[in-house]
């Protein structure tokens, strides 16, 4: 063979090689994209992702779901009803098989709803009830638990004087839970309720704003019930420039890290602490069991049953606690919920 043969042999040879390489790239990349696209896919639909608590929520969730073999797509609407609406008909588009939804508004996510439905995919509402819509399953801790509690432990700080409820958004049906559940505890009781506020969007300045409007016009309560432990630290703050010394008992919910060192420190009476992972993990079993075709009923763990407009749904309820300076060890630092340096850190 002449060395110009040769070299022209080698280059074919090196060619063919190359290529059988590609085709062998080519080959595990197909098999890679079928093993993925095979994987059930679930939408998790969210108003925001800027809370604390929500974070925690996803995190357990998606963990949760990637164990079962399951992709989660993820749509945050940044507190918009429109964008949420918008996010479920893709997350419909995008062929899902199971829909959980934390809604931005309990009323106004009807139509997309109803849009997954047709399409034969199952919806979880995720511990805010959708009002009026024909969702499978309810998965929540009890939020008329969670006003009970609170308002009975502000009621052992304060007996009997002015109760102030400056609760989150109306428009979200926890707050309304909440709210009758704060009524029932308090109506027996030398205490009153002298005001009651909804703080739109969850905007913590407006919480803010209006309780130091109050304090400012001489309307001091003896007991503030906050929508959670945000509100309830912006309410904190004003007491702190407009009433420093007045001893005005504040609870929330959440037990979340700022409202935790709220509790220790003494400037809030409680906050309810809500087995979250729980609810995630569980929530998370359920939405992959759906997707595979299971039913409500075989998914197990349905203890309760709602109104919620359209009809009696499913409810997984899940049982709050009521967390102060004394048992917070015993409820939030064993439970691993928080760890011990980061809540008595200050």
């Amino acid at each position: 063979m002449t060395k110009k043969n040769f070299i022209l042999a080698a280059a074919v040879c090196g060619l063919i090689l190359a290529s059988c390489k590609k085709q062998k790239a080519d080959f595990a990349r197909a098999n890679e994209e079928t093993e993925t696209s095979s994987k059930i896919a679930i939408g998790f639909s969210i108003d925001t992702l800027a809370i604390e608590r929500w974070r925690r929520d996803c995190d357990v969730f998606l963990n949760t779901a990637k164990d079962l073999g399951a992709d989660v797509i993820v749509q945050n609407s940044g507190n918009s009803v429109e964008v949420q609406n918008q996010q479920i008909e893709y997350l419909v588009k995008r062929g899902v098989k199971a829909v959980v939804i934390v809604p931005k508004d309990a009323e106004s996510l009807g139509e997309s709803v109803r849009l997954a439905k047709s399409k034969g995919i199952p919806v979880i509402s995720y511990d805010r009830l959708l009002r009026n819509s024909p969702i499978d399953l309810y998965v929540t801790i009890d939020s008329h638990a969670v006003g009970t509690l609170m308002a009975q432990e502000l009621l052992r700080k304060k007996p009997r004087g002015a109760f102030f409820c400056i609760y989150g958004p109306e428009e979200d049906f926890n707050m309304t839970l909440i709210r009758r559940g704060v009524e029932s505890a308090i109506k027996d009781s030398r205490a009153k309720i002298v005001y009651n506020y909804w703080t739109d969007g969850w905007n913590y300045d407006l919480s803010y704003r209006k309780m130091a409007e109050l304090l400012k016009a001489g309307s001091y309560p003896d007991a503030v019930i906050a929508g959670n432990d945000a509100v309830a630290d912006s309410i904190i703050r004003a007491i702190g420039e407009f009433a420093p010394g007045r001893d005005i008992a504040v609870g929330g919910q959440d037990a979340d890290i700022a409202g935790c060192q709220n509790v220790v420190n003494g400037k809030q009476a409680v906050t309810i602490y809500k087995p979250i992972s729980e609810l995630a993990a569980k929530s998370a079993e359920i939405a992959v069991a759906l997707a595979r075709g299971k039913s409500v009923k075989e998914c197990g763990s349905i203890n309760g049953s709602i109104d919620n407009g359209a009809g009696q749904i499913p409810v997984l309820w899940l049982h709050p606690t009521a967390v102060t300076a004394e048992n917070m060890d015993e409820i939030v630092i064993k439970s691993g919920f928080h760890t011990r340096q980061e809540v008595y850190r200050n």
